[in-house]
């Protein structure tokens, strides 16, 4: 018990750890009973506080931005990089005359993300980096314009890409997809347009690196000659990407996994930057100095590394019964994994994180077809919080709902009917219409507010989710959530508490993106630089989430990311009942403000 063995005869007791190597010596059962979970002590009990809550909410926990050199309370050097303005731009030349006169500036070097200025502080360092003039070659840059990129996926969703899915015959109940925008009788044949995305993470990126000793670092074997302190996802990759920078057998560099302000992929970069910006900086100062660089909130937002912008064309007709007869979906969009570690897990030309989300959907067809277009503008991308799944659940769970509602068919009912053969989507799906009370698809009056619902269902990370979203108009004319209700499937829940949590804030993340962000570029320009271009939900846009856990004795799945798909179809759908229009292009506020629904203002 809590890691002790007793025997209770004798009052005798000793820890695992005690007993561990003469249990080594021990033969290898060859069956072991698991614990009956009537016995469960800890798993799928709650509530159960988090071990980082209370230094969080104190303001005692440490992120990389908060590091100190190791034993010290000195302040480190700090960098700042002058990045290129255009994706694909290099350093021609600079002039730091004036800028290496400044009190407090340490080193000013070219690196290959820019030029890196290293100053006492970071007011310094930032007010000598735009001291420095920079002549930039951008032969090789990124000059597009998101609207012309978005004009030529459209074009290629015109006919099918490279094949996902191919089941039964689909041109043959929706005719070809190339014979033109005038769909065949009875088909309903749509477009949607998702753009680029920042994660806007609260705490920018960031890294800390410092010279360290035997001493300082207690007696870790072998010796540790620099320490790397950042926030990041990928530590086997960030490890290995320092030392390469410093020079270092990866054994004499340690790397410590601090706390990170918000991540959502961001510090999940195939190919470590921030670590190895984090080394470059280190070294041309010195090498012998701590040194945090620092990313400005516009670094992070132009600069950075984006959910991909995507186009999809979705064809689909039902029954005479109310059967879904045909499904046709063609996806237009850059690779996450294409040039990075990973290139291992596309197949056949198919990146799995551009199609993940609808090559395997929970609705029966006898006639359906995936196909991809994988598209190369040069703009860097990441995964982004629930990856392929941020358009693949919006596109595929608004065109199936506006298909049902052409026909007169209720979208919870009928999602039920098509889910035969997918329990698990069915059970979230019934208890999330039960937990909200389903009214319909017709608005109804609360408190003198006209409100109206909308539902989604999605799978991801292994997880099952449905969501119901309740809606009012806002002032400004755009959806105004009052209330959430989400029914997850995540196999044994280990911490419930911790469940419901990633499932709020899953939704507000969502409802946020999809009503307000959006990232473009002119020329090559990022035009969003910080949050009052592109902004999360605000409080008051919150709604009342209500979490319902489903029993299930499958193994546990992911939970962090599962509560955003769902969140952003429901709330088209909620607002398409509750007002009749449809939003095909995203954000909400651009949409609505181009139909001329009130002014679309954030």
């Amino acid at each position: 018990s809590k890691g002790v063995v007793t025997h209770e005869a004798s009052g005798q007791s000793a820890s695992f750890g005690d007993l561990a190597l003469d249990a080594a010596s021990l033969p290898v059962p060859t069956e072991v009973p698991l614990k009956d979970p009537a016995d469960f002590q800890y798993i799928g009990k709650g509530p159960l506080q988090r071990p980082d809550s209370a230094s969080k909410t104190d303001g005692s926990a440490l992120f990389t931005l908060d590091l100190a050199p190791t034993g010290q309370t000195a302040i480190p050097l700090t960098a700042v990089i002058i990045r290129p303005p255009r994706f694909g731009a290099t350093v021609e030349s600079f002039d730091s005359a004036k800028a290496g006169g400044m009190s407090g500036v340490v080193a000013i070097q070219a690196i290959p993300q820019g030029v890196a200025v290293i100053a006492e502080d970071y007011w310094r360092a930032r007010q000598a980096a735009a001291a420095v003039s920079v002549t930039w070659d951008n032969s090789k840059a990124v000059r597009i314009d998101s609207s012309e990129l978005e004009k030529s996926y459209r074009k290629s969703a015109r006919k099918p890409g490279d094949p996902v899915v191919t089941e039964g015959d689909v041109d043959a109940v929706l005719g070809k997809p190339e014979s033109g925008v005038q769909a065949e009788e009875g088909v309903l044949d749509l477009e949607y347009a998702f753009p680029f995305l920042a994660h806007a993470a609260m705490e920018p990126m960031d890294c800390f690196v410092e010279p360290v000793t035997d001493r300082n670092r207690g007696s870790m074997e072998p010796a540790v000659k620099v320490r790397v302190a950042l926030g990041c996802q990928m530590q086997t990759l960030d490890h290995a990407a320092a030392a390469e920078e410093l020079g270092l057998k990866p054994e004499n560099v340690h790397l410590d996994t601090v706390f990170a302000g918000g991540s959502f992929g961001r510090r999940a970069q195939k190919n470590s930057e921030v670590a190895r910006e984090g080394a470059q900086v280190f070294k041309a100062a010195g090498g012998n100095r701590p040194v945090k660089l620092v990313y400005s909130r516009e670094d992070d937002m132009t600069a950075g590394h984006y959910r991909p912008m995507y186009v999809h064309r979705l064809r689909g007709k039902l029954s005479p019964q109310g059967e879904l007869e045909a499904l046709d979906h063609v996806i237009v969009g850059q690779s996450i994994i294409s040039g990075s570690p990973f290139q291992g897990m596309i197949k056949d030309g198919i990146d799995p994180t551009s199609v993940e989300g609808a090559q395997h959907i929970p609705y029966q067809t006898a006639n359906r077809r995936l196909t991809l277009h994988t598209t190369d503008p040069g703009v860097p991308v990441l995964w982004w919080r629930s990856v392929g799944s941020t358009h693949t659940a919006y596109s595929l769970e608004t065109f199936l709902d506006e298909l049902m509602s052409r026909a007169g068919l209720d979208p919870v009912s009928t999602r039920m009917q098509w889910m035969k053969d997918s329990p698990r989507d069915a059970a979230v799906l019934e208890a999330v219409a039960q937990a909200a009370g389903w009214r319909g698809t017709k608005p109804y009056t609360i408190d003198g507010e006209e409100r109206a619902m909308g539902v989604a269902v999605h799978k991801s990370f292994g997880s099952y989710v449905a969501q119901i979203i309740e809606v009012a108009r806002a002032d400004s004319g755009l959806p105004l959530p009052r209330r959430a209700w989400c029914a997850v499937d995540c196999g044994l829940a280990v911490t419930p508490d911790v469940v419901k949590a990633q499932m709020e804030g899953g939704i507000g993340f969502g409802l946020g993106a999809i009503l307000y962000d959006e990232i473009t570029l002119k020329d090559g320009l990022v035009e969003q630089k910080n949050f009052d271009s592109y902004r999360s939900l605000r409080i008051h846009e919150m709604p009342k989430v209500e979490v319902v856990i489903v029993n299930s004795g499958e193994k546990p799945t992911g939970v962090g990311e599962p509560g955003v798909p769902p969140a952003m179809p429901a709330l088209a759908n909620a607002w398409a009942a509750l007002t009749g229009q449809r939003v095909y292009n995203t954000p909400f506020v651009r949409s609505l403000k181009e139909q001329g629904n009130g002014e679309g203002r954030a």
